[in-house]
């Protein structure tokens, strides 16, 4: 869904200041300190994030002003504001790891965090904390120039109803690669049409302007083969192999619009758009980087402003009709790595306050307010550290939380931004999202869409 960028002041000052760690001083009665966020697909997140915030107003008498944003306004706000150079003390923004924090870092316009990282480093996930592990070109070294803060890997959600009335049943799924993808197509589509009704089998985002559409199709370049960089953050895309494994997930990933079975408007969706397709039944299902389709009618359940008629159906919905699932099996008949990325927060070098800034992060951080921000998001986001992943929470047979915590546990592969920062900037860009593009408007064909991309990412990114 979209939002409208809101700015929120949380007051609530306490009557002392209490030490909550070593970066922590007496505040005065009007100091504050500025966060910028994502405004919560829901009010559970909402309601999480405010929680922190007010506990840690009430511990350190510190007002802390907060603004919340889309995901798109979010970032590109951000990158205003600090070319302006008014940005906020501190930020987290869902978009940050994909696009910005490793140029940031590079750059020196975000802060150093080793300090706030190092006595708590072995509570994080290896996998989390290497992302924000970044190099800056003046100092020649490497840092934590972000806290991690959760997780993210990619799920399949479907309806198990409109599954049904297209006269298929779940055992009926193909596990295979071309069999599965048809399956929606060619079966579930067409049972469905075959009915009058204008439903589209696969929600499938192709758009320059969202992350999903680079996180999907990144998965299906890896199910293809095609490596793009080396662990040493060298290009290798170039190559015979990873060239033409790139060039048929591009045909692949752009045959699900050129054979009718995604929404026309799916090229130039935004992140909640496909969401917003699947809550309305316009698709039957749709690849998505969180459980949020999910956590959104477990959130209406519980919402006191809903009906209870609207309250009993979003838990139908949740517990019966929609289901969550992991990936079929790749082309090569093999299960494919969980492509996972780590959301990430940061204090800014030209902040008015960042003090404050980084003493609210070495707060957030804590596993005692981290853990429930993390939990309020009700499944979307997953922990960045050991213990929180261990909660009852994940673990307690919940039919969507399960799934992720298996994808999570089965192992995860990185972004190629961990290993070459300038990606963050070919993902800012979306070349991937361009080459879609100029398959499907311009009409060109896909090997000379790839050579494009090629080109582009080593101007971009040789290191």
């Amino acid at each position: 869904m979209t939002f409208r960028a809101s700015r929120i002041a949380i007051g609530g000052l306490a009557a002392a200041a209490l030490s909550i760690s070593a970066l922590t001083t007496a505040a005065s009665a009007q100091e504050t300190v500025t966060f910028w966020a994502n405004k919560g697909f829901y009010k559970a997140e909402d309601d999480a994030l405010n929680a922190v915030i007010d506990k840690y107003q009430k511990a350190t008498g510190v007002k802390v002003d907060l603004s919340l944003y889309s995901i798109e306004d979010c970032i590109t706000k951000t990158v205003g504001a600090i070319e302006a150079g008014t940005p906020p003390d501190a930020a987290y923004c869902l978009t940050y790891d994909f696009r910005t924090t490793g140029k940031w870092a590079w750059e020196g316009k975000i802060e150093d965090l080793s300090d706030i990282v190092a006595p708590i480093k072995g509570d994080f996930v290896e996998e989390a904390l290497a992302t924000t592990y970044l190099a800056n070109q003046k100092s020649g070294k490497k840092a934590y120039y972000a806290l991690p803060f959760q997780r993210q890997t990619i799920h399949i959600n479907y309806w198990r109803d409109m599954l049904e009335e297209a006269g298929f049943k779940e055992s009926d799924i193909p596990t295979t690669w071309n069999e599965y993808w048809g399956f929606w197509c060619d079966k579930v589509q067409a049972g469905l049409r075959a009915k009058g009704k204008r439903i589209y089998g696969i929600g499938h985002p192709l758009s320059v302007e969202a992350s999903d559409t680079f996180f999907s199709f990144l998965m299906v370049a890896s199910a293809y083969g095609a490596q793009i960089v080396d662990k040493d953050g060298k290009i290798t895309l170039d190559e015979p192999k990873n060239k033409a494994a790139m060039v048929e997930a591009l045909k692949f990933y752009t045959s699900i619009h050129t054979k009718g079975c995604t929404p026309p408007g799916s090229t130039s969706w935004k992140d909640p758009d496909n969401n917003q397709a699947q809550h309305a039944k316009q698709t039957v299902m749709t690849h998505n980087a969180t459980i949020s389709i999910a956590a959104k009618w477990l959130d209406d359940s519980n919402n006191a402003s809903l009906t209870q008629e609207q309250r009993d159906q979003a838990k139908i919905n949740y517990e019966k009709l929609l289901a969550t699932t992991s990936w079929p099996k790749g082309p090569n008949g093999q299960t494919i790595p969980n492509l996972a990325a780590t959301k990430t927060a940061v204090v800014f070098a030209d902040a008015k306050n960042k003090k404050r800034g980084r003493e609210f992060l070495a707060f957030f951080v804590k596993d005692e307010n981290l853990r429930p921000f993390t939990e309020g998001s009700l499944g979307r986001w997953y922990p960045a550290t050991t213990a929180a992943t261990k909660s009852t929470f994940w673990t307690s047979g919940d039919p969507h939380r399960a799934v992720v915590h298996k994808q999570f546990s089965e192992g995860t592969v990185p972004f190629q931004f961990v290993y070459n920062f300038k990606f963050t900037t070919v993902n800012a860009e979306n070349v991937w999202g361009k080459a879609m593009n100029r398959v499907l408007q311009d009409k060109v064909p896909a090997e000379q869409a790839v050579d494009e991309m090629i080109k582009r990412i080593k101007e971009i990114a040789t290191l």
